[in-house]
């Protein structure tokens, strides 16, 4: 499965912390998508192999029911026992390109870049898209720095992949994205902590569609 950049224009990143229990984080789920969201990324940092790889499943089947893309955060192997769309990874997480021999051609690999040399390494080693940011002071990683406008731009034009921005990103503050070569956004907290999850979507699709078009 390769992307499009309709599929990146909302890009849903999971956080427990809003979510009650699985069953919560999956209503957050369903409600994304049907706000909008064509991607969506499972991130589990505190859940052990067994239970984060139940979760997965489930949470597969549910992006499938609902026709959006299933990211797995970091690990290649419930990527693949789950049969996810793909998985993503940070520059201190499994290279691009041992994830990609792990998974085969035909799933996605998106890859955390924060400068040009990341971005050129990460296309080079078969990633199908990239994570770019911060792209502003963020509360869910805090060691997360933010880059510049410029270097967005930098790294958008020097790549042939699609690029999201990651890293703060809210309403208030998406516009300022424009201009930057960007396919879309990844946002967290501006969806998930949300009282009307599929609301703040439809939302932030919106804001996200004139800011590629910029």
């Amino acid at each position: 499965m390769k992307l499009n950049g309709s599929r990146l224009r909302l890009y849903a990143v999971t956080d427990r912390a809003w979510a009650a229990d699985e069953d919560a984080l999956m209503d957050q789920v369903a409600a994304a998508i049907d706000g909008g969201a064509g991607i969506v990324q499972l991130r589990e940092k505190h859940l052990d192999h067994d239970a984060f790889l139940k979760e997965a499943k489930r949470f597969v089947a549910l992006c499938r029911e609902k026709g959006a893309v299933s990211i797995i955060n970091d690990d290649v192997d419930i990527a693949l026992a789950a049969d996810a769309d793909g998985v993503h990874v940070g520059q201190e997480d499994l290279a691009a390109g041992r994830a990609r021999e792990v998974l085969g051609p035909d799933k996605i690999v998106g890859v955390s870049a924060h400068n040009v040399t990341e971005a050129l390494a990460a296309q080079a080693a078969g990633a199908d898209y990239l994570g770019v940011g911060a792209a502003f002071s963020t509360g869910t990683k805090t060691d997360a720095k933010p880059i510049t406008r410029e270097t967005i731009r930098a790294v958008t034009a020097a790549v042939d992949i699609p690029a999201v921005a990651i890293g703060g990103i809210t309403r208030e503050n998406l516009p300022q994205l424009s201009g930057c070569g960007l396919a879309g956004v990844a946002v967290v907290s501006a969806l998930f902590a949300q009282p009307d999850v599929k609301a703040a979507a439809r939302e932030l699709l919106a804001l996200s569609r004139e800011m590629a078009r910029s």
